[in-house]
């Protein structure tokens, strides 16, 4: 049986239940480019003072050396998140002498694919299989696109808030088996109403002409910049067809009705050999590995999408085995661009935000995609991506148009009474403050991260790259202006020093040659 959004909410109210919404957990992981301070990529080793890559708990690298990325522990508490995220970059800022932490989400001052260094994470089997998959991501779609950064937000509710769910609704299966499924309900959600996240808080409406080099597209010059590309009323040039885009991955249908059809899907992918790859040939003349194997993925991260359902696997575990053995323990939002106008590249009312969005998707009803709808919302994406600011821009409801603008007040309307049953879990207003933002945001676009960073290039004369630069240094001299206390250093200082041993261990504890590890896995 399911429940109207408001029979659900009803559900959580009273103050026996708050804790089923304060216990909301979320992390985040967010990405930057080191830089020189010419604003070009750093060529340098990742900082031997931040530890090892392969092994530290906050601070490892994504695709390249160059491409720090911060990870936070999951909290119940905003504050505490945010608080531990500026540790990061405060720490990280006396590791890295004169460089910067580039603060947009789309790189600038590229040279080639060479120029881009890959990610090193030791001699260990497990260290090399990281780095063959990026060898092999650079083989198949280049390098300039495995530079852009963004922010991941994991999120998760309370087993109890499931509990309560699940007993009003009658539902027999087990906790894990709901959960699952209710889950893979809000993951269906979140991609019907994605493209509202990429107009409200979308920041990367423009880009340096080094990024198109030699590829085709469909943006236009800033004015007289002859620098900057972009178009008049672009959202998150990242999640368009320049993002993390892959035509072979186009012809990939990936289900996410149910648990098993998402799961056969992907594992077909790992499995199905692709000509284009079978090109690229498994090593080289020197037997070195151009990339882990030839099917259409590598491994199962290889498959671009805005969002994931997750599982932590134990060591030596595929992330789909841990999924489908254990269930979906939390989702992973992958669409959220670094916000240049903040420190850190998010803020707690765009946090507020997403909590109050995810909750709503997870409480609202979520009927099964079908195929008009899978087609629908790509094309939705793309509009938002584009020409999303456009108060003209039409998108496709129900195989209708309807009103960008329109659809998304209606959107901000539902989730009105999920914000106020937040706000009073947390004896707070921040969450409808926030939602009150956003609701502005689609009166006028004025206010939208977007729209003020295009806003500021104009006023200022600037190209991308020097507002941009502006804004990294301006970032930098925030974080360096009040440098860690000793508590602070001591504790990253010592998580350093902990992940270079446990590399070492792990580099001395390998039985089996790469080849074999390999095959094995």
């Amino acid at each position: 049986m399911s429940l109207p959004l408001l029979n659900k909410l009803s559900l959580l109210a009273g103050p026996n239940k708050y804790s089923l919404l304060t216990g909301i957990t979320r992390g985040i992981e967010k990405e930057s480019l080191r830089v020189e301070p010419t604003g070009r990529l750093a060529k340098t080793p990742h900082p031997l003072a931040l530890g090892s890559a392969l092994t530290h708990p906050s601070i490892t690298t994504d695709y390249s050396e160059a491409l720090l990325e911060f990870i936070t522990a999951p909290s119940a508490s905003i504050d505490g998140v945010l608080e531990e995220l500026d540790e990061i970059h405060r720490f990280t800022y006396q590791q890295i002498d004169d460089e910067l932490l580039w603060v947009s989400s789309m790189p600038c001052q590229l040279g080639d694919d060479s120029s881009i260094p890959v990610g090193k994470y030791g001699s260990s089997n497990v260290g090399k299989m990281k780095q063959v998959y990026r060898v092999g991501l650079g083989n198949r779609y280049g390098r300039l696109m495995q530079t852009i950064a963004g922010i991941h937000y994991n999120f998760s509710v309370p087993d109890e808030l499931w509990l309560e769910l699940q007993s009003a609704s009658g539902d027999k299966s087990s906790l894990q088996d709901y959960k699952t499924n209710g889950y893979f309900a809000t993951i269906r959600n979140f991609r019907r109403y994605s493209w509202l996240l990429l107009y409200l808080l979308g920041a990367a409406p423009a880009v340096c002409k080094s990024f198109v080099r030699d590829r085709e597209h469909q943006l236009e010059q800033v004015a007289d910049d002859n620098h900057s590309l972009y178009t008049p009323y672009a959202t998150s040039l990242r999640m368009g067809d320049l993002g993390y885009q892959s035509n072979a991955q186009s012809s990939l249908v990936v289900c996410y009705n149910n648990l098993d059809q998402y799961v056969s899907t992907l594992r077909s992918a790992l499995e199905q050999p692709y000509p284009a790859y079978d090109e690229i040939g498994l090593k080289d003349d020197q037997g070195n590995y151009k990339q882990l194997n030839t099917a259409l993925l590598q491994i199962e991260n290889e498959f671009y999408s805005s969002i994931r359902p997750k599982r932590t696997a134990a060591s030596g575990e595929t992330p789909l085995h841990a999924l489908q053995d254990r269930g979906v323990e939390y989702i992973e939002v992958r669409c959220v661009d670094l916000n240049p106008l903040v420190p850190s590249g998010i803020d707690a009312e765009t946090i507020r935000f997403l909590d109050t969005f995810l909750l709503f998707c997870l409480l609202q009803d979520s009927p099964e995609t079908n195929n008009q709808e899978y087609a629908q919302i790509p094309e939705n994406v793309h509009r938002t991506v584009y020409h999303g600011r456009d108060p003209n821009t039409m998108l496709v409801q129900s195989g209708e148009d309807i009103a960008l603008r329109d659809w998304g007040s209606s959107l901000v309307d539902s989730m009105g009474p999920v914000a106020e049953r937040l706000d009073t879990a947390h004896q707070s207003q921040d969450y409808s403050a926030a939602l009150a933002t956003m609701a502005q945001r689609l009166k006028d676009d004025a206010a939208t991260p977007a729209a003020v960073l295009l806003g500021e290039m104009a006023d200022r004369g600037e190209t991308y790259y020097a507002m941009a630069m502006r804004k990294a240094c301006e970032q930098r001299d925030h974080f360096c202006s009040q440098p860690p206390s000793a508590e602070t250093m001591a504790k990253y200082s010592r998580l350093a020093a902990e992940s270079i041993e446990r590399q070492t261990e792990i580099e001395a504890s390998d039985s089996l040659s790469f080849d074999e590890f390999l095959a094995a896995y």
